[in-house]
């Protein structure tokens, strides 16, 4: 089985989950979105009311809000790989229950061995907490440290910014600092493979025909 092939048995598998109440109340599951070979995972808390009635993850307020953040660190949403600790809306937005977050974690941890990525980057205190546990994300935010066999970043999610105005600067600045800390994670790591990728990649691009613009 490829890797695309099991991240899409992983997401039948989410579908059809009913390891926890969370299944009574979704209307869609959303297992994730994102490339096989992205190097950056984002984790978020869990799917809120557009998600539950879309599928995808961070297509409301929050999501595009994340996307202006992707764009100030030079990547898009077709370079990276988005998904929550859980995959199915708690009721009224509220905090996930601990029972659900375990249910949940097998799949979560599938995608991330299938993916390998070199940097997870947790978007509130929930998915922090599966990394770095009884951390404060105010304390910790935005720096990088090795967990295992990759490294994490904890960031506040791009929510919390549409509630409170004040942490905005915040999480823009900690969005600016991601491509150094990729390079820094890359480097380390000695992700070679992603790297000639990269460049294959580039010299393709290169290599296509241009159109020219005739006006």
């Amino acid at each position: 089985m490829t890797a695309e092939e099991t991240l899409s048995a992983i997401a039948q598998e989410v579908s059809a989950c009913t390891k926890c109440v969370l299944h009574e109340t979704r209307k869609k599951s959303v297992p994730g979105d994102g490339p096989v070979n992205a190097e950056i995972m984002f984790i978020g808390e869990g799917p809120g009311f557009h998600e539950n009635e879309q599928g995808h993850p961070f297509v409301g307020a929050a999501g595009k809000f994340l996307d202006q953040l992707l764009a100030q660190a030079g990547v898009t949403r077709a370079d990276v790989w988005i998904g929550n600790v859980v995959k199915c809306r708690p009721p009224g937005n509220r905090d996930p229950l601990p029972d659900e977050l375990e249910a949940c974690d097998v799949h979560l941890e599938a995608q991330i061995k299938t993916i390998n990525p070199s940097i997870i980057v947790t978007l509130g205190r929930f998915s922090m907490n599966k990394f770095i546990p009884g951390a404060k994300i105010s304390a910790i935010h935005g720096e990088m440290q090795k967990i295992g066999d990759r490294y994490i970043i904890p960031m506040f999610h791009p929510a919390a910014a549409l509630h409170q105005a004040a942490l905005k600067p915040s999480i823009l600045a900690d969005f600016a600092r991601l491509p150094d800390q990729l390079k820094e994670a890359r480097a380390a790591l000695g992700r070679k493979d992603v790297v000639e990728k990269i460049k294959e990649t580039a010299v393709q691009q290169d290599n296509k025909p241009k159109q020219l613009n005739l006006f």
